[in-house]
């Protein structure tokens, strides 16, 4: 369980660093890229999954942190979601919703680790 769980977390970083990088790669000329989706996506799969095996084990979470973090990664969902489908239909990603989704997936990783 402890290697599923290190797994998990090593996808969910990868997760906040593809949506966070790639916010700060294109910061000039904002958009959403596909990596920032896929980081969207993977962030709130595994990060699920981590409250489940969290729950299934001592069952020691902190529910508003964790409904709080819930809120934040699927604001960033939508607005990836959004862009996303933007780019897919060749039109232009607004400035707010590049940077929200960014500026979101910020504020979730200072949640996530300053929040103790």
């Amino acid at each position: 369980m402890t290697f599923l769980t290190a797994i998990l977390v090593f996808l969910h970083i990868l997760g906040a660093a593809a949506i966070f990088g790639g916010w700060l790669a294109n910061f000039k000329t904002p958009t959403v890229n596909i990596w920032q989706w896929y980081g969207a996506i993977s962030q709130l799969v595994t990060g699920l999954l981590l409250v489940g095996m969290a729950e299934m084990g001592d069952g020691d979470v902190n529910h508003v942190k964790i409904g709080v973090k819930a809120l934040l990664a699927i604001g960033i969902f939508v607005a990836a979601l959004l862009g996303h489908k933007k780019i897919k239909n060749g039109l232009e990603v607004p400035t707010g919703l590049a940077h929200g989704t960014g500026g979101t997936a910020l504020i979730a990783i200072a949640v996530a680790v300053l929040w103790v």
